[in-house]
């Protein structure tokens, strides 16, 4: 059981539990850059910040590496698969699927 948060505001509107509050902590720690705020220990977050200016063959496994290594901490999250990759202009969208002890969910980061 965990605070549930809105994502667009921050704001805490009531409890998750379950499958849900492994989608919200999944999505913290994919919006966390790692080693960046004292808060959080240096196994919370995610790497992504320096990997612009890279090619796609480098940047792509690299990006199902790092996101798969920082979901994997939770130990409700049992692995990831499923990554797709579209490049638009500067960014990249990865969207991919977690599993959890609670059953799959379909998450999306943009780097």
């Amino acid at each position: 059981m965990t605070f549930r948060l809105d994502e667009e505001t921050g704001a805490v509107q009531g409890v998750a539990d379950g499958h849900e509050a492994v989608r919200q902590a999944a999505w913290l720690i994919l919006h966390t850059e790692r080693y960046l705020h004292l808060i959080y220990s240096f196994d919370y977050g995610t790497e992504l910040q320096g990997l612009a200016g890279n090619r796609d063959s480098f940047l792509f496994p690299e990006i199902k590496r790092r996101v798969t290594e920082a979901l994997c901490v939770d130990d409700r999250i049992t692995g990831t698969s499923n990554f797709k990759f579209q490049r638009i202009r500067m960014r990249v969208e990865v969207s991919f699927t977690i599993h959890t002890v609670y059953g799959e969910l379909e998450m999306e980061v943009e780097v």
